[in-house]
């Protein structure tokens, strides 16, 4: 039974940080669907995303438990963390690897690490068995991540289901840019200086994250 409801407040939170996550980015579609924001505007989808999590907050302290409690409350915190080191390296072509998994863990591997190791405490596993699940779900996040990232790159608005290139054109600069950013003096002028606003900039940065 644990289980279930800690699954169902997974989802929850995922479910709110989505909501929340299309509002900052202005995003009119998710997996082929209007959003929120863009069906009903951006007051009612920050209050939807606040319901959820609100929601899952009160099933979360039902749970009883005050090691999945303090788990699962840190991932709420960190999703801020995740959206403001996001908003401070837009465009920032110097932005690395380790900047972006420390961004990416925030926003996605923090949730999957502290719900794999929450199933692990309702489990009465050791505690060297619940440290094993959390860095498997911290591993599942990021590689998730990653996939999500090169997807953006490699996929059309029909697969994706939301426009191709969305976070590149916001000045989100994922793994993909980033590798190909040191050889690239172009992709660079690209991001850095024309913040992709010239015409045909972003299809160009997206052909040349693509051929490399």
């Amino acid at each position: 039974d644990e289980h279930i409801r800690l699954a169902m407040i997974t989802e929850m939170i995922h479910t709110a940080s989505l909501v929340h996550d299309d509002v900052l980015d202005d995003c009119e579609l998710r997996r082929g669907n209007s959003t929120v924001h863009s069906l009903y505007g951006t007051r009612v989808a920050v209050l939807a995303g606040d319901f959820l999590f609100a929601q899952s907050s009160w099933f979360l302290a039902n749970l009883n438990n005050l090691e999945v409690i303090k788990l699962i409350s840190q991932v709420i915190a960190d999703f801020a963390d995740g959206e403001i080191a996001q908003a401070s390296s837009l465009f920032d072509t110097e932005i690395t690897i380790s900047k972006y998994l420390d961004k990416s863990f925030y926003k996605t591997a923090s949730l999957v690490a502290a719900s794999c190791r929450s199933a692990a405490v309702f489990s009465d596993c050791s505690e060297q068995e619940k440290q094993h699940m959390y860095d498997y779900g911290c591993n599942l996040g990021l590689a998730f991540q990653i996939v999500d990232d090169i997807l953006d790159f490699t996929q059309t608005e029909e697969e994706l289901g939301k426009p191709q290139g969305q976070d590149l054109a916001s000045g989100n600069i994922t793994a993909p840019a980033i590798l190909v950013l040191g050889d690239s003096p172009r992709l660079q002028h690209l991001l850095k200086e024309d913040k992709l606003e010239s015409q045909g900039a972003l299809q160009e940065a997206l052909q040349l994250v693509y051929d490399n």
